[in-house]
């Protein structure tokens, strides 16, 4: 393990594609106010580089998906500054957010999130409706290359009742990438899957970081997912305490976590 400190990070980047994805500078954010005041998240530093997967982990209550809805522009910090890519978004206003997070950012939730009504295509379609257009002949080209990928060119045509738990993730998957967002955020996104679907998951993440070139951040509490991550960071009462570069087991996150638990 590397200990972290507080340091405010370069803005310039310190990987070879310049630029981090997502940064997160000295941000905090706190709800309430006096006596009732509970700081979620406290002063708070993280790069995302391109094509980096990092897993966030810590006890229940530890900040894990305040400091992600922060990083997509879901919720403001109470202090500091949050860019995606080179655009700051910390004071932007509702609807501009709404257009980085539409535009920029695609999103993988632990309840697959997919419309009932719809088929697999027409849910991966979504995000382009939403924006108010249809994609191109190029977009169309990647989301069937994605349909490939992840194994669902076959069941494209079927709604999400008629799929596995396994499937309908993979089809959410599919759904936030199909605009080639600069960045991912998953929250759970094995949470609700049996081991086989939660590894088929796993390693899909894990191919659009290495091969697709995706930035990926995942929120999650089990040490066997966040073993497939490339970094993993941390929390205990909403500071990030301490984070590993470089694949992991899931026996010393395990420990790890046990550790800030038990502290």
């Amino acid at each position: 393990m590397t200990q972290h400190t507080d340091a405010i990070p370069h803005r310039a980047g310190n990987a070879p594609g310049g630029l981090p994805i997502a940064c997160a500078e000295s941000v905090s954010k706190v709800y309430g106010g006096g006596d009732q005041a509970v700081a979620a998240v406290r002063n708070v530093n993280l790069q995302v580089q391109p094509g980096e997967f990092v897993a966030v982990m810590g006890p229940s209550g530890s900040g894990k998906s305040t400091l992600m809805h922060l990083m997509a522009g879901l919720e403001s910090p109470t202090e500091g500054r949050v860019w995606i890519g080179d655009q700051e978004i910390t004071h932007l206003d509702d609807a501009a957010l709404t257009e980085v997070r539409r535009r920029r950012v695609g999103f993988v939730f632990q309840a697959f999130n997919l419309m009932p009504a719809m088929d697999v295509r027409e849910n991966i379609l979504l995000p382009f409706e939403l924006d108010g257009r249809s994609p191109d002949a190029a977009e169309k080209r990647w989301i069937d290359e994605l349909l490939q990928r992840l194994g669902l060119s076959e069941r494209q045509g079927h709604r999400p009742s008629q799929l596995s738990g396994g499937q309908q993730q993979r089809a959410a998957i599919a759904r936030a990438l199909a605009t080639r967002p600069a960045l991912i955020l998953a929250d759970e996104p094995t949470g609700n899957l049996d081991s086989r679907s939660a590894l088929e998951v796993l390693q899909l993440l894990r191919m659009a970081s290495q091969e697709l070139g995706q930035s990926i951040v995942m929120v999650t509490h089990d040490p066997k997912a966040a073993a497939h991550a490339h970094r993993v960071v941390y929390l205990a009462d909403g500071r990030l305490v301490d984070q590993s570069d470089g694949a992991s087991r899931a026996e010393d996150i395990a420990q790890r976590m046990l550790s800030l638990e038990v502290n």
